[in-house]
Protein backbone atom coordinates (compact mmCIF):
# COMPACT_ATOMS: atom_id res chain seq x y z
CA UNK A 1 0.00 0.00 0.00
CA UNK A 2 1.20 3.48 -0.88
CA UNK A 3 2.00 5.80 2.01
CA UNK A 4 -0.02 9.01 2.12
CA UNK A 5 1.04 12.00 4.17
CA UNK A 6 -0.49 11.70 7.62
CA UNK A 7 -3.54 13.93 8.01
CA UNK A 8 -3.50 14.91 4.33
CA UNK A 9 -5.96 17.76 3.80
CA UNK A 10 -7.01 20.51 1.44
CA UNK A 11 -3.88 22.49 2.32
CA UNK A 12 -1.89 19.75 0.56
CA UNK A 13 -3.73 19.91 -2.77
CA UNK A 14 -1.09 22.06 -4.43
CA UNK A 15 -1.33 24.36 -7.43
CA UNK A 16 -3.85 23.22 -10.06
CA UNK A 17 -3.75 26.28 -12.34
CA UNK A 18 -4.23 25.44 -16.00
CA UNK A 19 -6.10 22.19 -15.38
CA UNK A 20 -9.58 21.51 -16.71
CA UNK A 21 -11.77 19.43 -14.40
CA UNK A 22 -15.28 18.01 -14.61
CA UNK A 23 -17.06 16.92 -11.42
CA UNK A 24 -20.41 15.18 -11.81
CA UNK A 25 -23.02 15.67 -9.12
CA UNK A 26 -21.19 18.76 -7.91
CA UNK A 27 -24.21 20.63 -6.61
CA UNK A 28 -24.25 19.01 -3.16
CA UNK A 29 -22.46 16.78 -0.67
CA UNK A 30 -19.04 15.40 -1.54
CA UNK A 31 -19.26 16.71 -5.09
CA UNK A 32 -19.65 20.36 -4.18
CA UNK A 33 -16.65 20.24 -1.83
CA UNK A 34 -14.55 18.41 -4.43
CA UNK A 35 -15.36 21.03 -7.05
CA UNK A 36 -14.87 23.93 -4.64
CA UNK A 37 -11.42 22.86 -3.47
CA UNK A 38 -10.15 22.06 -6.95
CA UNK A 39 -11.36 25.45 -8.13
CA UNK A 40 -9.84 27.17 -5.12
CA UNK A 41 -6.52 25.52 -6.07
CA UNK A 42 -6.67 27.07 -9.53
CA UNK A 43 -8.39 24.48 -11.74
CA UNK A 44 -11.14 25.46 -14.17
CA UNK A 45 -14.08 23.40 -12.95
CA UNK A 46 -17.20 22.30 -14.79
CA UNK A 47 -20.00 21.67 -12.30
CA UNK A 48 -22.04 18.97 -14.02
CA UNK A 49 -25.42 18.08 -12.55
CA UNK A 50 -29.00 17.34 -13.49
CA UNK A 51 -30.98 20.14 -11.83
CA UNK A 52 -30.33 23.53 -13.45
CA UNK A 53 -31.53 25.62 -10.51
CA UNK A 54 -29.51 23.68 -7.94
CA UNK A 55 -26.48 23.62 -10.20
CA UNK A 56 -26.50 27.36 -10.76
CA UNK A 57 -27.06 27.98 -7.05
CA UNK A 58 -24.10 25.72 -6.22
CA UNK A 59 -21.87 27.64 -8.64
CA UNK A 60 -22.98 30.93 -7.07
CA UNK A 61 -22.05 29.64 -3.60
CA UNK A 62 -18.66 28.41 -4.83
CA UNK A 63 -17.91 31.75 -6.47
CA UNK A 64 -18.80 33.51 -3.23
CA UNK A 65 -16.38 31.29 -1.30
CA UNK A 66 -13.63 31.37 -3.92
CA UNK A 67 -14.04 34.62 -5.93
CA UNK A 68 -10.88 34.10 -7.97
CA UNK A 69 -11.79 30.57 -9.01
CA UNK A 70 -13.39 29.58 -12.33
CA UNK A 71 -16.58 27.52 -12.11
CA UNK A 72 -19.04 26.79 -14.91
CA UNK A 73 -22.35 24.96 -14.68
CA UNK A 74 -23.34 22.47 -17.36
CA UNK A 75 -26.47 20.35 -17.24
CA UNK A 76 -25.87 16.60 -17.16
CA UNK A 77 -28.42 13.91 -16.34
CA UNK A 78 -26.57 10.61 -16.00
CA UNK A 79 -29.89 8.76 -16.05
CA UNK A 80 -30.50 9.96 -19.61
CA UNK A 81 -28.03 8.91 -22.32
CA UNK A 82 -29.24 11.69 -24.62
CA UNK A 83 -28.23 14.20 -21.93
CA UNK A 84 -24.87 12.45 -21.48
CA UNK A 85 -24.17 12.64 -25.22
CA UNK A 86 -25.22 16.29 -25.40
CA UNK A 87 -22.97 17.21 -22.48
CA UNK A 88 -19.99 15.42 -24.04
CA UNK A 89 -20.62 17.07 -27.41
CA UNK A 90 -20.67 20.52 -25.79
CA UNK A 91 -17.40 19.87 -24.00
CA UNK A 92 -15.68 18.39 -27.06
CA UNK A 93 -16.80 21.41 -29.10
CA UNK A 94 -14.61 23.64 -26.91
CA UNK A 95 -11.50 21.73 -28.11
CA UNK A 96 -10.19 22.00 -24.55
CA UNK A 97 -8.24 19.12 -23.01
CA UNK A 98 -9.78 17.38 -20.02
CA UNK A 99 -7.24 16.81 -17.28
CA UNK A 100 -9.41 15.32 -14.54
CA UNK A 101 -12.82 13.69 -14.74
CA UNK A 102 -14.39 13.00 -11.35
CA UNK A 103 -17.26 10.53 -11.72
CA UNK A 104 -18.92 11.51 -8.45
CA UNK A 105 -22.70 11.58 -8.94
CA UNK A 106 -24.82 8.73 -7.67
CA UNK A 107 -28.07 7.47 -6.18
CA UNK A 108 -28.36 5.04 -3.29
CA UNK A 109 -30.70 2.33 -1.98
CA UNK A 110 -33.84 3.39 -3.84
CA UNK A 111 -36.67 1.51 -2.06
CA UNK A 112 -38.53 0.31 -5.17
CA UNK A 113 -37.14 -0.57 -8.55
CA UNK A 114 -37.19 2.52 -10.76
CA UNK A 115 -36.10 2.94 -14.37
CA UNK A 116 -34.10 5.63 -16.12
CA UNK A 117 -35.31 7.34 -19.29
CA UNK A 118 -33.51 4.63 -21.26
CA UNK A 119 -35.14 1.79 -19.32
CA UNK A 120 -32.20 0.89 -17.05
CA UNK A 121 -32.57 0.19 -13.34
CA UNK A 122 -31.89 3.58 -11.81
CA UNK A 123 -28.95 2.73 -9.51
CA UNK A 124 -27.08 0.67 -12.11
CA UNK A 125 -28.03 3.13 -14.85
CA UNK A 126 -26.89 6.25 -13.00
CA UNK A 127 -23.97 5.01 -10.93
CA UNK A 128 -22.35 2.78 -13.55
CA UNK A 129 -23.78 3.06 -17.06
CA UNK A 130 -24.07 6.86 -17.05
CA UNK A 131 -20.46 7.32 -16.00
CA UNK A 132 -19.28 4.54 -18.32
CA UNK A 133 -20.87 6.34 -21.27
CA UNK A 134 -19.66 9.77 -20.16
CA UNK A 135 -16.05 8.62 -19.83
CA UNK A 136 -16.10 6.92 -23.21
CA UNK A 137 -17.56 9.95 -24.96
CA UNK A 138 -15.02 12.29 -23.32
CA UNK A 139 -12.05 10.10 -24.20
CA UNK A 140 -10.87 12.42 -27.02
CA UNK A 141 -10.70 15.35 -24.58
CA UNK A 142 -8.83 13.24 -22.03
CA UNK A 143 -6.38 12.27 -24.78
CA UNK A 144 -5.54 15.96 -25.31
CA UNK A 145 -4.29 16.27 -21.73
CA UNK A 146 -0.63 15.71 -20.89
CA UNK A 147 -1.60 13.82 -17.73
CA UNK A 148 -5.25 12.74 -17.90
CA UNK A 149 -6.88 11.24 -14.85
CA UNK A 150 -10.27 9.61 -14.25
CA UNK A 151 -11.51 9.32 -10.67
CA UNK A 152 -14.48 7.01 -10.17
CA UNK A 153 -16.32 7.14 -6.85
CA UNK A 154 -17.26 3.83 -5.35
CA UNK A 155 -18.39 3.03 -1.81
CA UNK A 156 -17.51 0.87 1.16
CA UNK A 157 -20.58 -1.18 0.27
CA UNK A 158 -18.61 -2.47 -2.74
CA UNK A 159 -16.91 -4.87 -0.31
CA UNK A 160 -20.28 -6.60 0.07
CA UNK A 161 -21.26 -6.42 -3.59
CA UNK A 162 -21.25 -9.14 -6.18
CA UNK A 163 -21.77 -8.88 -9.93
CA UNK A 164 -24.67 -11.02 -11.10
CA UNK A 165 -24.59 -10.76 -14.88
CA UNK A 166 -28.05 -12.37 -14.97
CA UNK A 167 -29.53 -9.76 -12.62
CA UNK A 168 -27.51 -6.60 -13.19
CA UNK A 169 -30.61 -4.43 -13.13
CA UNK A 170 -32.72 -6.26 -10.59
CA UNK A 171 -34.95 -7.73 -13.29
CA UNK A 172 -35.27 -11.08 -11.50
CA UNK A 173 -35.19 -9.79 -7.93
CA UNK A 174 -34.73 -6.32 -6.53
CA UNK A 175 -33.37 -5.41 -3.11
CA UNK A 176 -32.18 -1.81 -2.69
CA UNK A 177 -28.88 -2.28 -0.85
CA UNK A 178 -27.54 -5.31 -2.77
CA UNK A 179 -28.32 -3.62 -6.08
CA UNK A 180 -26.57 -0.47 -4.86
CA UNK A 181 -23.56 -2.51 -3.70
CA UNK A 182 -23.45 -4.22 -7.10
CA UNK A 183 -23.38 -0.83 -8.86
CA UNK A 184 -20.52 0.32 -6.63
CA UNK A 185 -18.55 -2.87 -7.31
CA UNK A 186 -19.23 -2.24 -11.00
CA UNK A 187 -17.57 1.16 -10.55
CA UNK A 188 -14.40 -0.60 -9.37
CA UNK A 189 -14.48 -3.10 -12.22
CA UNK A 190 -14.81 -0.17 -14.62
CA UNK A 191 -11.95 1.74 -13.00
CA UNK A 192 -9.61 -1.25 -13.20
CA UNK A 193 -10.56 -2.27 -16.73
CA UNK A 194 -10.23 1.32 -17.98
CA UNK A 195 -6.70 1.39 -16.59
CA UNK A 196 -5.87 -1.87 -18.35
CA UNK A 197 -7.28 -0.72 -21.68
CA UNK A 198 -5.96 2.86 -21.55
CA UNK A 199 -2.54 2.80 -19.86
CA UNK A 200 -1.92 6.37 -21.05
CA UNK A 201 -4.30 7.73 -18.41
CA UNK A 202 -4.55 7.33 -14.64
CA UNK A 203 -7.69 5.47 -13.62
CA UNK A 204 -8.26 5.45 -9.87
CA UNK A 205 -11.19 5.08 -7.48
CA UNK A 206 -12.14 6.53 -4.14
CA UNK A 207 -14.80 6.10 -1.51
CA UNK A 208 -15.91 8.62 1.13
CA UNK A 209 -16.51 6.25 4.04
CA UNK A 210 -19.37 7.14 6.35
CA UNK A 211 -20.18 10.64 5.18
CA UNK A 212 -23.31 12.68 5.76
CA UNK A 213 -24.97 13.46 2.42
CA UNK A 214 -28.34 13.42 0.71
CA UNK A 215 -27.61 9.87 -0.49
CA UNK A 216 -28.82 8.54 2.87
CA UNK A 217 -32.40 9.69 2.36
CA UNK A 218 -33.56 6.13 1.57
CA UNK A 219 -31.41 4.21 4.05
CA UNK A 220 -32.84 2.35 7.04
CA UNK A 221 -32.87 3.25 10.72
CA UNK A 222 -29.77 1.15 11.47
CA UNK A 223 -27.69 3.03 8.92
CA UNK A 224 -28.95 6.37 10.19
CA UNK A 225 -28.00 5.46 13.78
CA UNK A 226 -24.53 4.31 12.68
CA UNK A 227 -24.05 7.53 10.74
CA UNK A 228 -24.92 9.54 13.84
CA UNK A 229 -21.92 8.01 15.64
CA UNK A 230 -19.42 7.37 12.84
CA UNK A 231 -20.39 9.79 10.10
CA UNK A 232 -18.16 12.67 9.05
CA UNK A 233 -19.14 15.93 7.32
CA UNK A 234 -19.14 16.11 3.54
CA UNK A 235 -16.03 18.29 3.35
CA UNK A 236 -14.05 15.53 5.09
CA UNK A 237 -15.72 12.84 3.00
CA UNK A 238 -14.46 14.64 -0.10
CA UNK A 239 -10.80 14.21 0.89
CA UNK A 240 -10.35 10.75 -0.68
CA UNK A 241 -11.76 12.09 -3.96
CA UNK A 242 -9.49 15.11 -3.80
CA UNK A 243 -6.42 13.00 -3.09
CA UNK A 244 -7.34 10.66 -5.94
CA UNK A 245 -7.69 13.69 -8.22
CA UNK A 246 -4.37 15.39 -7.39
CA UNK A 247 -2.21 13.06 -5.27
CA UNK A 248 0.59 10.67 -6.16
CA UNK A 249 -1.41 7.65 -7.24
CA UNK A 250 -1.13 4.86 -9.78
CA UNK A 251 -3.84 3.34 -11.94
CA UNK A 252 -5.85 0.74 -10.09
CA UNK A 253 -5.50 2.28 -6.64
CA UNK A 254 -8.46 2.69 -4.30
CA UNK A 255 -8.40 5.67 -1.93
CA UNK A 256 -10.56 5.81 1.19
CA UNK A 257 -10.60 7.10 4.78
CA UNK A 258 -7.86 5.87 7.10
CA UNK A 259 -9.66 5.30 10.41
CA UNK A 260 -12.23 2.89 11.89
CA UNK A 261 -12.57 0.30 9.13
CA UNK A 262 -12.05 3.07 6.52
CA UNK A 263 -15.24 4.78 7.69
CA UNK A 264 -13.71 8.18 8.42
CA UNK A 265 -10.46 10.08 8.71
CA UNK A 266 -7.82 11.41 6.28
CA UNK A 267 -7.32 9.60 2.97
CA UNK A 268 -5.06 6.64 2.31
CA UNK A 269 -4.84 3.76 -0.15
CA UNK A 270 -7.18 0.97 0.95
CA UNK A 271 -7.48 -2.65 -0.23
CA UNK A 272 -9.73 -3.42 -3.16
CA UNK A 273 -12.55 -5.91 -2.60
CA UNK A 274 -11.34 -9.34 -3.69
CA UNK A 275 -14.15 -9.63 -6.22
CA UNK A 276 -12.94 -6.46 -7.95
CA UNK A 277 -9.86 -8.36 -9.14
CA UNK A 278 -11.91 -10.78 -11.25
CA UNK A 279 -10.72 -9.77 -14.73
CA UNK A 280 -13.14 -12.03 -16.60
CA UNK A 281 -16.10 -10.42 -14.83
CA UNK A 282 -14.72 -6.96 -15.57
CA UNK A 283 -14.44 -7.78 -19.27
CA UNK A 284 -17.93 -9.25 -19.38
CA UNK A 285 -19.33 -6.19 -17.60
CA UNK A 286 -17.51 -3.92 -20.05
CA UNK A 287 -19.04 -5.75 -23.01
CA UNK A 288 -22.53 -5.54 -21.50
CA UNK A 289 -22.05 -1.84 -20.74
CA UNK A 290 -21.00 -1.07 -24.32
CA UNK A 291 -24.02 -2.95 -25.64
CA UNK A 292 -26.49 -1.24 -23.30
CA UNK A 293 -25.17 2.30 -23.77
CA UNK A 294 -24.12 2.07 -27.40
CA UNK A 295 -20.83 3.75 -26.44
CA UNK A 296 -17.64 2.12 -27.66
CA UNK A 297 -14.36 3.48 -26.35
CA UNK A 298 -11.99 4.72 -29.09
CA UNK A 299 -8.63 3.69 -27.69
CA UNK A 300 -6.84 4.92 -30.81
CA UNK A 301 -6.32 7.97 -28.57
CA UNK A 302 -3.58 5.99 -26.85
CA UNK A 303 -1.86 5.37 -30.17
CA UNK A 304 -1.79 9.11 -30.87
CA UNK A 305 -0.30 9.81 -27.46
CA UNK A 306 2.41 7.18 -27.78
CA UNK A 307 3.35 8.16 -31.33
Amino acid sequence: MRDVKKNWGTRDIGEQAGKNVIVTGANSGIGVHTALELGRAGARVVVACRDVKRGEEAVARMRAEAPRATFRFEQLDLANLESVRAFAERYLATNEPLDVLVNNAGVMAIPRRELTVDGFERQFGTNHLGHFALTGLLLPALARSRAPRVVTLSSGTAYFGRIDLENLQGEKSYSPTPIYAQSKLANLHFMLELGRRAPWLLSVASHPGATHSNLQQYTGLGTKISMAFLGQPADEGALPSLYAAVGEVASGEFIGPSRKFTLNGPPKEVPLPKRANDVSTARALWDVSEKLTGVRFDFSSSERRSA
